[in-house]
């Protein structure tokens, strides 16, 4: 038997998603005849709830084994009876998840010899009080231990944690809140979140009355932050998760804590005479062996993506350093970092917060979020009898570090500066597509001018685009067009802007006319407003390049890429990722026109600017991979294509997301190989991967998943399992007739394989029926020369010619 105490709610399921934001950890306890109504136990409980949110009581063993083993994301504490610690530790002990044991029992000599032979045991206790002040210990240790760090060995070797903390620190500081309005938010957040929770709640009611921010001078922020309640559980578990909801609803808290900090550092800084020196603060804490390893090393940065506690003096930070055999596994390590400060640094602002703390005897100094360290020097020493790795550490800024200059200001580019805005361009990158979604509604109805508003549109624009809502898109576009033309002059560079963007949406959506008149007006504006080696003309002449490329222009595609690269090589530097775009784009032309060598070349001059200009697992150098996979299969070329389909997908496995429609675009390319290889049934697993991520990642009917489904059916088409090469095909154009307008190549593409199928299958009347449709959407969306409807013409021609004519037509021109 089960039975959850995180809340008056008793469903798992509402506990797992709970705790997975309020805390690092759980407790669980295993005990066939714990007594519930006693009052020790009431006690117990009542005692470990000050600093554990969630208690999970179990009577039934394999219940309790069964849970651990299925926890993914949180640290657990277990206390079990002395009457079944023999037979169920060492079934459980080497469990990752499970953190310590505690023996509950009245026999402790009995079974202390016992113990020793399993770590993670800390000891057996026979009353309560002991068990749960040594529970209380540990986990206030593990949440220490907890805090998390992103590593940049080099700038090509950068961790996506690194980034987004960065940038989310500087755009939650700029924000302009209103105080009340996001204090309420935040309030009622975390009373939603410990419903159940007594304790906490009266603490959540206490801080309503007692919080002003920075507003009275009482050093509030830093006083609730040292305080063991939501205002720090919360923060740091959404800090060591990145869980945005919780950022956001604890931005204005954020603020003020790293406000208040800045305040003490500069009043400090001013009370120090020697401001010039250095200090050395120490932080003792333990890590996983492999994060360690991964993270620490000698000449990279690292960050601290929480508020970071340390303290001046080396004793106090190594009493955080757990001591004797029980204290570690084989999996963690003992760490002490020893950090040196130069005080004079203003933009990493640090305090010493003693005075201030609701603890007043740790000697604490307290940094702001998103500290940044080099890695100085790692050591093994001992030290009181304990082995531990030192590890030296130096505050460094973007002012006075080349490498951290560079890296930051590439990541401000990527979202384009400060406030709510910008916060919903980083959400979208960091996959949150409804939280960007619902901020950017809700600014837009906050929007107190027309700029703002069509800011908001833009956004709204941008994201329906992403998910393949291409009509929606288009409106938002033109609502954000409609307000700039009122606001700006006729040639303003932001109404190219808009024109641009309308003219991306119409070419996804196959209609040719309609995007090249949006970018051809688009490139007139940035004519008369810009220099004439303006980097966003180049841009223009490549999204022109795209239209004819799509229509099978290939000449007038080819002239406006070279067009677009001959203005970047003048305005940009030499290594710049943009000219490798250009290079991927001529690429792109010439592997249409069947010039593989020169589409190779080309291909290849991307990748090398890029290996240059972008970190070795940055998501542009797997398109790289991709484009040049995507020549060697058209050559034929097997191997090759999937060693650079393989290497595209192992660079998006680092950087992206493991839901990411990119993934989803690599498999279908790996699973394009196989089949061409004539491996079927290697083809048919990548093709259903590819499907299965984007059910997940996009909207039913998005685009992509035609694709995906069109592909699965071409396998069964060539293993001549026509009716579900059939139901495969038709599942497609079910999709593309509600994501795309009705005379989209595309379209066409679908009915000339459902016409192929047919024909395979002998039935050459339903086949020619097919055939004829394709031809009448290409004659309306594709120029007289572009060669799909060429392909078109052709099948109907040998068609007519003789059934048998058009078999080994079609056995040599396979399904589009």
């Amino acid at each position: 038997m089960h039975c959850s105490i995180s809340s008056a709610v008793s469903k798992r399921d509402h506990r797992t998603a709970t705790n997975d934001i309020i805390q690092n950890f759980l407790l669980i306890w295993l005990d066939t005849k714990i007594d519930e109504s006693s009052d020790d136990y009431l006690k117990s409980i009542k005692q470990l709830r000050q600093t554990l949110n969630t208690i999970e009581i179990f009577r039934d063993t394999d219940e309790c084994i069964d849970y651990i083993s299925e926890l993914q994301n949180e640290t657990s504490f277990l206390i079990i009876s002395g009457a079944l610690c023999r037979t169920v530790v060492p079934l459980i002990h080497n469990m990752v998840q499970l953190c310590s044991i505690y023996v509950f029992c009245r026999k402790e000599e009995q079974d202390k010899e016992w113990t020793k032979d399993w770590p993670k045991v800390k000891g057996t206790f026979t009353n309560s009080t002991s068990i749960c002040d040594s529970v209380q210990q540990w986990a206030r240790q593990c949440d220490k231990d907890s805090i998390a760090i992103s590593a940049v060995s080099s700038l090509n070797q950068i961790e996506p944690s690194f980034m987004y903390t960065q940038l989310f620190k500087e755009i939650i500081l700029e924000i302009d809140f209103d105080e009340n309005k996001a204090i309420k938010d935040l309030v009622e957040y975390a009373r939603d979140k410990y419903t159940g929770n007594d304790q906490h709640l009266k603490l959540i009611d206490e801080f309503v009355r007692d919080y002003k921010g920075n507003m009275d001078g009482k050093n509030k922020p830093i006083w609730w932050y040292t305080r063991n309640c939501f205002t720090y559980q919360m923060l740091n578990k959404a800090l060591r998760t990145l869980h945005v909801e919780t950022l956001l609803k604890m931005g204005i808290y954020i603020r003020d804590l790293h406000q208040n900090i800045k305040k003490l550092h500069s009043e400090q800084s001013n009370e120090t005479h020697d401001a010039s020196t250095t200090l050395t603060v120490y932080r003792g804490q333990v890590m996983i062996k492999e994060d360690f390893e991964n993270k620490i090393k000698q000449g990279g940065l690292i960050s601290f993506n929480n508020f970071l506690s340390t303290s001046d003096d080396r004793k106090v930070a190594l009493r955080f350093i757990p001591k004797g055999s029980q204290s570690t596994d084989d999996n963690t390590i003992r760490v002490l970092f020893e950090m040196a400060i130069n005080r004079s640094i203003s933009s990493a602002p640090f305090a010493r917060i003693d005075k201030f703390s609701y603890f007043k005897t740790e000697k604490e100094i307290l940094f702001s979020m998103h500290s940044v360290f080099r890695v100085q020097q790692v050591t093994e020493i001992e030290d009181s009898g304990i082995r531990l790795c030192q590890v030296k550490l130096t505050l460094t800024t973007e002012n006075d570090d080349e490498q951290l200059n560079a890296l930051t200001r590439r990541m401000r580019e990527e979202v384009g500066g400060t406030g709510w805005g910008p916060m919903c361009s980083l959400l979208w990158k960091l996959g949150e597509n409804e939280t960007a979604e619902k901020l950017c509604r809700m600014l837009l109805e906050q929007a107190s001018d027309e700029t703002a508003r069509a800011a908001g549109y833009h956004n709204l624009g941008l994201f329906k685009s992403d998910q393949g809502k291409y009509n929606e898109a288009v409106q938002f576009y033109q609502k954000a067009l409609v307000l700039e033309e009122k606001t700006l002059l006729p040639n303003h560079p932001d109404l190219a802007y808009s024109y641009n963007n309308i003219g991306n949406v119409y070419d996804k959506m196959g209609e040719y006319s309609k995007a090249l008149s949006s970018y051809e007006r688009s490139l007139e504006i940035r004519k008369i407003a810009l220099p004439p080696n303006h980097p966003d003309l180049a841009m223009s002449y490549g999204n022109i390049g795209n239209v004819y490329d799509e229509m099978g222009e290939y000449s007038k595609a080819l002239s406006s890429y070279e067009r677009s690269l001959e203005i970047r090589k003048i305005a940009l530097p030499p290594n710049h990722p943009d000219l490798a775009s250009s290079y991927g784009n001529i690429g792109i032309v010439y592997k249409n026109m069947g010039e593989y060598s020169k589409a190779l070349s080309s291909y290849e001059r991307s990748l090398e600017i890029q290996k240059i200009a972008l970190p070795q697992n940055h998501p542009d150098l797997a398109s790289s991979y991709n484009n040049i996979g995507s020549v060697y299969n058209n050559m034929d070329e097997y191997s090759k294509a999937l060693s650079s389909y393989e290497r595209s997908l192992e660079i998006q496995k680092i950087a992206l997301p493991q839901n990411h429609p990119d993934l989803a675009s690599s498999y279908n390319n790996i699973g394009s190989v196989y089949n061409n290889m004539g491996e079927y049934s290697k083809a048919l697993s990548w093709y259903e991967r590819s499907l299965e991520i984007q059910k997940i990642a996009l909207p039913p009917n998005h685009p992509n998943l035609a694709i995906s489904y069109g592909n699965i059916g071409s396998v069964y088409g060539k293993k001549g399992e026509y009716s579900k090469a059939l139901s495969s095909y038709e599942r497609s154009l079910e999709i593309k007739k509600i994501a795309l307008p009705p005379n989209h190549p595309d379209l066409a593409s679908s009915y000339n394989n459902i016409g192929s199928v047919y024909n395979n299958m002998g039935e050459y009347s339903k086949a020619l029926s097919w055939y004829e449709r394709s031809l009448e959407i290409r004659k309306i969306a594709l120029p007289p020369n572009h060669p799909d409807l060429a392909t078109s013409y052709n099948v109907t021609i040998f068609f007519f010619t003789s059934p048998s004519s058009y078999y080994l037509f079609t056995r040599n021109n396979p399904p589009l």
